[in-house]
């Protein structure tokens, strides 16, 4: 399958402490259903970090199963301990992943050379196609673009990466760097258009979560060089964009999906309900893209 186009980092419902299979089947068919062109399960945005092992597991499990091979899954699998990466791995392998997101070791903060032993032991051990997810923000390194062009040029499993620090510097020295099969996807859901215009292949996205058919469309037009169409996409999406990252995310998205009565507004500790000023701008946003 290819990484081509929007990919919904998805939200993770839940219910009384526990996993709402039922809703979350539910989001993921109507995902599809909207024309979203992949999706990822165990990121950041499906609170991948207060999953327990075996939850994290079955998440994995259950979007797999009921996606059911209509379009990609990249399984989140990444961790600060390369020994937990390669087993979270191994698992999305073997319940049939598409590929494996892998999220740089957070809080050890590893040299650039630390990195790339850290890849080369995960794909040693995991032989399966792997997205390299830098997130600088979040982790506390930054995956320089020669340390990246490494990763792509020495590890054959490294197929493209998720770019989340909106640095279009960055992005362009990297596409500079790999040749023209590297599939760039955008973490940043404010600068997906501009990435794609320098080279990326599309986004993991915060927002599609709410609006999957636009981010999809959006991606669509970019690619295919209607940028008149896309703009028009990228401008009306950027009030949605700001609403969804007024507090930590996936705070926001996903009391916005409970609004839109997709899931319970169920977040785990330490992630907290909006402020009250806040979530009346959401809403407010909300109402305003005729979402609510």
């Amino acid at each position: 399958m290819q990484l081509i186009g929007a990919f919904t980092a998805l939200v993770t419902p839940f219910s009384n402490g526990q996993v709402d299979e039922e809703r979350y089947r539910a989001f993921i068919e109507w995902q599809i259903e909207q024309g979203i062109n992949g999706v990822v399960p165990c990121g950041t945005t499906g609170e991948s970090a207060t999953l327990s092992p075996a939850e994290h597991e079955k998440v994995i499990a259950i979007c797999i199963d009921q996606v059911k091979k209509r379009v990609p899954v990249i399984a989140g699998a990444g961790s600060n301990s390369t020994a937990e990466s390669i087993h979270l791995a191994a698992f999305a392998k073997k319940a049939g992943a598409d590929a494996a997101l892998l999220i740089t070791p957070y809080y050890n903060k590893p040299t650039q050379e630390g990195l790339v032993a850290h890849f080369k032991a995960i794909a040693k051990e995991v032989s399966m196609p792997m997205v390299v997810y830098n997130v600088p923000g979040r982790t506390g390194v930054n995956v320089q673009p020669a340390t990246m062009a490494r990763l792509y040029k020495e590890i054959p499993e490294v197929i493209g990466a998720k770019e989340a620090t909106a640095d279009l510097t960055q992005i362009s020295a990297i596409l500079e760097l790999c040749d023209d099969k590297f599939l760039l996807l955008s973490g940043d859901d404010f600068t997906v258009l501009p990435t794609i215009a320098v080279g990326g292949r599309g986004v993991i996205s915060v927002v599609s979560n709410l609006v999957p058919k636009a981010f999809s469309q959006l991606c669509h037009f970019a690619l295919q060089g209607d940028y008149a169409k896309a703009r028009k996409l990228h401008y009306q999406m950027q009030p949605l964009c700001r609403a969804c990252f007024l507090e930590t995310n996936p705070i926001p998205v996903k009391l916005a999906l409970a609004a839109m009565g997709k899931m319970e507004p169920e977040l785990r500790l330490p992630l907290v309900p909006l402020s009250q000023e806040n979530n009346q701008k959401l809403l407010a946003t909300l109402k305003e893209a005729g979402l609510l």
